[in-house]
């Protein structure tokens, strides 16, 4: 019970902690008339590439399925997807294991293969964000370079640390770290049900080889990532200060604040708001307030956005589940 209460009250202290630090000397009540510059018709159109984001990757997951013999209905794949996410607001990374907990529930899917497909979905969307990012960073290279600057991040005085010898050992530990968890594996198999559920989710991280229409797979996957883009550039048509900014800006400010959401607290909160502010500062044309009330709002409605999608969920799963129990 401890160690529960503590993945939920520890993240949310960290994201606390950092808007703090960040927040600490903002003028809350300039907020009203901070109302009077917004156009908030584009917030609202961003949170609609917001929901296509997230049904997109309940559409890719469902194809996932298929080749393990698994096929739940569309709309709980989708439904799945909008409360795993919600779920990850109070136990961040909490979200992968609730979906698969809804399918198991309403559809009967193996639990430990869906697990699996989830495992190959987080491989591919690192891909993915690891590439865009690399493309951003070769074509804004000095941008990121003020970035890590700015915020005492320096990744060259970092690998200059190393030495051979220190590359050697880090190399050495990374070998015996794989080698141990392979050793471990094997020999956690020897019980029956154990190495059932592991081929299980082995099956389900492999099962992309097998998925029939690949090219809608690739187009899921993408379509999943400029969701997510144009649900944070459309934004900055919202204020007078970022409107003018253009798509590149929004590109770095949108790589850098996928890279914070690393951080365990809930929805990327405070490491978010960190990571897309000081881009906007270093962007030249935005000033602290500023980019600091940007963040504030556009993250605070967005957040606002899962929850909703997720009781909307469990309202219509939960009403399905009562009038099939009447029928029955």
């Amino acid at each position: 019970m401890l160690k529960k209460i503590l993945n939920i009250v520890l993240p949310i202290i960290l994201g606390a902690g950092i808007l703090y630090w960040m927040y600490r000397g903002f003028d809350f009540s300039k907020l009203f008339k901070a109302n009077e510059v917004i156009n908030w018709w584009w917030i609202v159109f961003s949170l609609v590439f917001g929901i296509t984001a997230q049904v997109f990757r309940g559409l890719r997951w469902k194809q996932s399925l298929e080749p393990l013999g698994e096929n739940p209905k569309t709309m709980n794949c989708i439904h799945a997807v909008f409360i795993s996410y919600m779920t990850s607001l109070l136990i961040p990374r909490s979200g992968e294991v609730t979906r698969c907990g809804v399918l198991l529930k309403y559809d009967k899917t193996s639990f430990s293969k869906s697990l699996g497909t989830v495992v190959t979905e987080r491989i591919i969307d690192s891909i993915i964000i690891l590439l865009f990012t690399f493309i951003v960073f070769i074509l804004q290279i000095n941008t990121f370079k003020n970035f890590f600057d700015e915020t005492g991040i320096s990744l060259v005085s970092w690998l200059e640390t190393f030495t051979t010898t220190g590359y050697i050992v880090t190399a050495i530990c990374l070998v015996v770290t794989a080698f141990f968890l392979f050793f471990l594996l094997r020999h956690l198999t020897i019980f029956t049900r154990i190495k059932k559920i592991t081929n299980e989710i082995k099956d389900g991280v492999f099962s992309l080889k097998d998925v029939k229409n690949k090219p809608l797979f690739t187009f899921y996957s993408l379509a999943i990532w400029v969701s997510y883009f144009l649900h944070f550039y459309i934004t900055f048509f919202a204020f007078p200060f970022t409107a003018d900014l253009g798509i590149m800006i929004a590109l770095i400010a949108f790589a850098v604040g996928s890279i914070a959401v690393i951080v365990p607290t809930p929805n990327g909160m405070g490491s978010w708001h960190f990571a897309v502010k000081t881009i906007l500062i270093l962007s030249g044309g935005v000033v602290a307030y500023d980019a600091e009330l940007y963040v504030l709002i556009v993250h605070f409605v967005q957040t606002a956005l899962i929850p909703l999608l997720g009781i909307y969920s469990l309202v219509v799963l939960q009403s399905k589940k009562v009038n099939d129990s009447v029928r029955g």
